[in-house]
């Protein structure tokens, strides 16, 4: 089956709903097993970097993949969404992760890289992301918060500035909550992390989120810290504190429960896959085989987390090299197949694409192809 294009895919995606779950219904079978990435079928060194939220995703994915074929050396450097695209339109690289979709420039420099074709991305890691904080008695208890998207975009915004605050405590009836003041930790460096966190608050709370989009934090509230081991540590560090990141990452910090429709939503893989299931194609992502998704953070069903980072891998339709084309096809076969999705799930708690989504995804990755 030919990848339709984006405004086909569309029709398709909403035809089938995006509500089958990948444990479900996915009927993706291990490309690792198949000829074309069997035991000795791939060989050669092969680099890609990006996104440091796909980093343990990815050592997993290379251990996975190099069982079957041992004589693939792969690398990745996690040097972050915007330095890894970089890398990738310079032609050192043979993708790119990158937790934002390629914008419209982007799209067309590739053309020098992709035998004069433009680079797709296709979405490849999903994870909840998790607003963590540090507050004795009640993080450390193993509780959680409850807080809607309104409250959320006012704390980040400096608007809520203690614990017990009457708009905290009112949806937490049973938390004793003390008057420690909030600090609230970002990331100060450029993020797709941050960009993915603020998309949920400008969706879902819009008269308390005035901010644009932006990889960058956009006001001054709180305090800075570099990448997210940067901002686990500084919340770790002090009573009171409160930021977010990639859900692997949150440890034994406590994580904010979301209001979804009249209940409340803890963190989990499954809650994001089932957010991420109602979502549907972008119709603004120029060029071919683009699988860009548009998740509603406004959702009410029961049980959907709706803070998610999507995550894509960045790559050609047509590479000059034969050997990397059959790589870079087998590679990304791999990453979106049930086996890829559970192995990065097993390693990180990342979320699994829905198989509506798989399927899309799996198509564009099938036009991988050779000059």
């Amino acid at each position: 089956m030919r990848t339709q294009t984006p405004r086909r895919c569309i029709a398709a995606l909403s035809a089938l709903a995006l509500t089958c779950a990948l444990a479900a219904c996915g009927d993706n079978v291990d490309p690792s097993q198949t000829p074309q990435a069997g035991a000795s079928s791939i060989s050669g060194s092969f680099a890609g970097a990006g996104a440091s939220s796909q980093q343990t995703a990815v050592e997993a994915w290379i251990a996975g993949y190099q069982k079957r074929n041992p004589n693939a050396k792969i690398s990745y450097n996690p040097s972050g969404s915007g330095a890894g695209v970089t890398t990738f339109l310079t032609g050192a690289t043979v993708w790119a992760g990158s937790d934002k979709p390629l914008d419209d420039e982007q799209v067309e420099q590739s053309k020098k890289v992709c035998a004069g074709q433009t680079a797709f991305d296709v979405p490849v890691y999903i994870s909840p992301l998790a607003i963590v904080f540090r507050l004795r008695g009640v993080s450390d208890a193993g509780k959680h918060v409850r807080m809607d998207a309104a409250t959320v975009a006012k704390v980040f915004n400096g608007k809520i500035t203690k614990w017990n605050d009457a708009t905290i405590a009112k949806q937490n009836p049973d938390l004793d909550l003390p008057a420690t003041p909030i600090t609230v930790v970002h990331r100060s460096d450029k993020s797709g992390t941050t960009l993915n966190f603020v998309e949920y608050l400008k969706a879902a709370a819009p008269g308390d989120w005035p901010h644009k989009l932006s990889e960058n934090w956009p006001n001054d509230v709180g305090q800075g810290a570099k990448g997210t081991s940067g901002v686990i540590s500084t919340i770790d560090q002090a009573d009171g504190t409160i930021g977010y990141s990639d859900y692997s990452q949150a440890g034994g910090l406590g994580t904010i429960s979301i209001k979804v429709g009249d209940g409340y939503t803890d963190i989990s893989a499954d809650a994001a896959s089932k957010a991420v299931a109602n979502a549907t194609l972008s119709g603004e992502a120029k060029g071919e085989h683009r699988v860009v998704l548009d998740i509603d953070h406004t959702t009410t069903e029961e049980g959907a987390y709706p803070i998610v980072l999507v995550s894509y891998d960045i790559a050609c339709p047509v590479y000059s090299d034969a050997n990397t084309a059959r790589f870079a096809k087998s590679w990304l076969s791999y990453v979106v197949s049930d086996k890829g999705q559970q192995d990065a799930m097993n390693a990180t708690g990342s979320a699994p694409l829905p198989s509506n989504v798989a399927k899309t995804v799996r198509q564009s990755v099938d036009a991988i192809n050779a000059k």
